[in-house]
């Protein structure tokens, strides 16, 4: 009997221990979603940024043409 309640206590401590765990992870990663949700991803950029592309000048056919070439 003390062999099997034994194991009973240790089983109750891993399970106690993997609750905790969890917990303190799901936290974590709520803090963490919080944190990136108040970031401003589509903020005007700042600095020395340079316009990658100038659409105009093409037509759509040359730009459908380059789209097919691409695999885009």
């Amino acid at each position: 009997m003390s062999k099997n309640n034994t194991q009973f206590k240790e089983i109750v401590k891993v399970l106690i221990i993997f609750t905790i765990c969890t917990s303190v992870f799901y936290v974590a990663l709520r803090v963490i979603h919080d944190q990136h949700e108040r970031s401003h991803r589509y903020d005007p950029p700042e600095g020395a940024a340079v316009k990658v592309m100038n659409p105009m000048g093409s037509d759509w056919s040359n730009r459908l043409s380059i789209f097919f070439q691409l695999g885009e």
